[in-house]
């Protein structure tokens, strides 16, 4: 029987960088009493506090069964109930000269790939310290256009080609890096060997779970997908294509446990 159940944020659990939906809220909140949870998100602990902290109950009860792990799991958080707040437990952060490195190969990249759009909103590579990501569109495009903005990112790659041929560009010009096909639009760079796999044996060593106790959902297992090591390291993983995919998958889990 499995103990925890892991989760991609988004295009798994929400719309990209939408909160929960209200039946996925209710969803996560029933699976609290039940098991222990963690998000593991390429984007930053912000955004976990935007779409997801927001939205979920605050009993210290449950939340203390809450694991976040933003940024591909180069952060680990857990709920400090003594504190009222979160704690971070851990941060692979890169060095200011590896991030200019891998600032100009996401540059050079893009620009090479010919997908580099003219209309952008916001920034297009966000520093999170311990992960740079490029959103092709820009990170503000939802903030600014809200559901429209969803429909765009949704619709400008599909079927994920176009981040898998960015991705092809940029990771020989920065062997040293991990480059990952990230959310709908971007590309996350981490340190080597620092992954959504790398988080979930940081995980298991914190909780003392084993890969038997854990489940994992996500919308990129696919190879050169941020999702892929989660069940290259032999996690069972479910593959989903949207948030309304990991409610079917939800109720069936709470319905027979």
């Amino acid at each position: 029987m499995k103990k925890l159940i892991a989760f991609d944020l988004d295009g798994t659990l929400a719309p990209s960088k939408s909160t929960l939906p209200a039946e996925m809220k209710t969803l996560l909140d029933a699976l609290l009493e039940k098991y222990e949870v963690c998000v593991i998100s390429g984007g930053k602990y912000e955004l976990f506090q935007r779409q997801v902290l927001s939205q979920l109950t605050t009993e210290p009860r449950l939340l203390k069964k809450l694991h976040l792990m933003p940024t591909s799991g180069t952060r680990y958080y857990t709920y400090d109930e003594n504190e009222n707040n979160w704690r971070l437990n851990y941060a692979e952060d890169f060095t200011p000269e590896q991030k200019a490195e891998i600032i100009a190969a996401l540059e050079q990249g893009l620009e090479e790939s010919g997908y580099k759009d003219l209309k952008t909103y916001g920034e297009t590579i966000e520093d999170r310290d311990s992960q740079i990501t490029l959103s092709i569109l820009g990170q503000e495009i939802v903030a600014e256009l809200g559901d429209e903005g969803v429909r765009i990112k949704d619709e400008w790659d599909p079927d994920g080609s176009k981040k898998l041929a960015i991705r092809a560009n940029v990771a020989p010009k920065i062997p040293s890096f991990e480059v990952r096909a990230a959310g709908a639009t971007s590309i996350d760079v981490t340190k080597p060997g620092v992954d959504k796999a790398y988080g979930m044996n940081k995980l298991m060593a914190a909780t003392g779970y084993s890969m038997d106790d854990i489940l994992f959902m996500g919308d990129k297992i696919i190879e050169g997908g941020n999702d892929y090591p989660v069940q290259q390291m032999g996690i069972d993983s479910l593959s989903v294509r949207n948030w309304q995919d990991t409610a079917v998958a939800l109720r069936a889990i709470l319905y027979i446990s």
